[in-house]
């Protein structure tokens, strides 16, 4: 059996971090996908409203970086649960229980989200800052002359 989730959407609401009783980081968020095809009667898009559950660094992850409206892409399981409501009625209700979440766009304009350093806290109210790759490629310099005494493989 075989049970992977992979979805992106924009989130419909900000995340909210919670704790169980036992201490444990968890966060219950909606994400809006659009459908790959458009509604015959009406031309349109339609979009369907998916419930993830996020545990732990994850959870804090996505409350860290996400927001209303931002772009995420989730890697997951779908898992159902079965509740009653407050008539009494048997509902199933349909989840995905996130393994990790990623960025789904570019550095955002308006400073919410963005990529900090690992251990770095941006100051309140202030933007994070995006740090530039460690190691950049690109100049002739990188490689190496490889001496070819005929006894390549290739």
């Amino acid at each position: 059996m075989y049970n992977k989730a992979i979805v992106m959407g924009r989130l419909t609401a900000d995340p909210e971090l919670r704790q169980t009783p036992s201490g444990v980081a968890v966060t219950s968020f909606s994400i809006a996908v659009n459908r790959a095809f458009t509604n015959r009667q009406t031309g349109e898009r339609q979009t369907d409203f998916l419930d993830i559950v996020a545990w732990r660094n994850t959870a804090e992850f996505v409350c860290r970086y996400f927001a209303k409206g931002r772009p995420i892409l989730i890697e997951g399981t779908i898992q159902t649960r079965t509740y009653v409501d407050k008539a009494g009625q048997n509902r199933r209700a349909w989840e995905i229980v996130a393994d990790s979440a990623h960025f789904a766009d570019s550095r955002p304009q308006d400073g919410v989200g963005g990529a900090a350093p690992m251990g770095a806290m941006p100051q309140q109210n202030q933007a994070p800052q995006m740090s530039a790759p460690a190691y950049q490629s690109g100049s002739v310099d990188d490689f190496a002359e490889i001496d070819d005494d005929g006894d390549l493989p290739f």
